[in-house]
Formats: C-alpha cells, sequence, structure tokens
C-alpha cells in the first residue's frame, strides 16, 4: 500500500479532497493512518462502538460520529485492544477518549476531539454503516481516509477509481 500524506492529497485533488475541520487530535502511538473508511453513529454509546470493533476490521478506519460529546468517553484502553486485536486501522471520534497515558503507547491510531476519564454507559443504540459527517466533511463507508499531524482528509470512492491506495 502506498502511503499518502494529508497535504499531498490536498494538492492532487483540490477541493474535491475533503478536509475535515473538527479539531481532532491524535492519541494513539500511531500518528498517521490511511484506509477504507466503515462509520458509526453512537452519541454517548460505547457499547455500540464495543461492538463494531469486535468485528474483524481488514485495515479500515472506523469513523465514529459521537455528537461531539466530550461528557463521556467512547473509547478507552480496552477497546484500543479490541481494535488492534481485530485489525482496525485506526479509529476516528467526534467525540471523547479516556485512558490517554495507555493509548499514547499502543500501536494504533486513535483521534478524538478531547478527553475525559468518565466511560460512556448509555444502552446500545448505534447505527453502522451509515454515512456520518462533522467538521464539514461528509464519511462514507468504503471513501478513504488519510490522517496525519497536517490534519483529516477524505477522498470520495468515485475519487478513488485509478487511484492506488
Amino acid at each position: 500500500m502506498t502511503t499518502y500524506a494529508t497535504a499531498d492529497l490536498c494538492d492532487r485533488f483540490g477541493a474535491q479532497a475533503q478536509v475535515c475541520r473538527a479539531p481532532l487530535r491524535p492519541y494513539g502511538r500511531h500518528r498517521a493512518a490511511q484506509g477504507l473508511i466503515d462509520c458509526l453513529q453512537c452519541c454517548e454509546d460505547a457499547a455500540s462502538l464495543r461492538t463494531q470493533l469486535a468485528r474483524p476490521g481488514n485495515g479500515r478506519i472506523l469513523v465514529v460520529d459521537g455528537g461531539a460529546s466530550l461528557r463521556v468517553a467512547l473509547l478507552g484502553d480496552r477497546m484500543a485492544r479490541m481494535a488492534i486485536d481485530n485489525g482496525w486501522g485506526g479509529v476516528v471520534i467526534n467525540g471523547a477518549v479516556r485512558d490517554v497515558g495507555h493509548l499514547q503507547s499502543m500501536d494504533v491510531a486513535v483521534w478524538a476531539l478531547g478527553h475525559v476519564p468518565l466511560r460512556a454507559d448509555a444502552p446500545e443504540r448505534g447505527r453502522s454503516g451509515v454515512e456520518v459527517s462533522f467538521g464539514q466533511a461528509v464519511f462514507r463507508p468504503g471513501d478513504f481516509i488519510c490522517l496525519d499531524q497536517d490534519g483529516v482528509v477524505v477522498l470520495s470512492q468515485a475519487l478513488l477509481n485509478g487511484f492506488a491506495i
């Protein structure tokens, strides 16, 4: 797999490359990741995220719309371990994480809006495989995402035709 930088993708695709404007920050050891997107919508619902991460990731990046809630954390070190063990390429969360010290030492890309020590415990009610949007970007299952220290860039499936990923 060829490795891309977000700035290079923006130069190559211009306005067709969607830039996520949400102030996401890296929390895992991996400060860059790329892959095909899978999506989950679950506000303050860690149970839905746990269910999704228990499935084979096949190198995909899970984009989670947590409603930008910083009230409770959707992901901590145990779920990050689950993501690694099940082959997820990374997790991007429009919401909060916890266990920051542990996440920093784990071989996974985890990007989120912020962190808080309180665990989410809402009942499972999330929706997987759906289009989500935040930060002026639209994330669809099967689209391509690239994250690095410059930010987060999304390329639609239509742009991927003839583009080596």
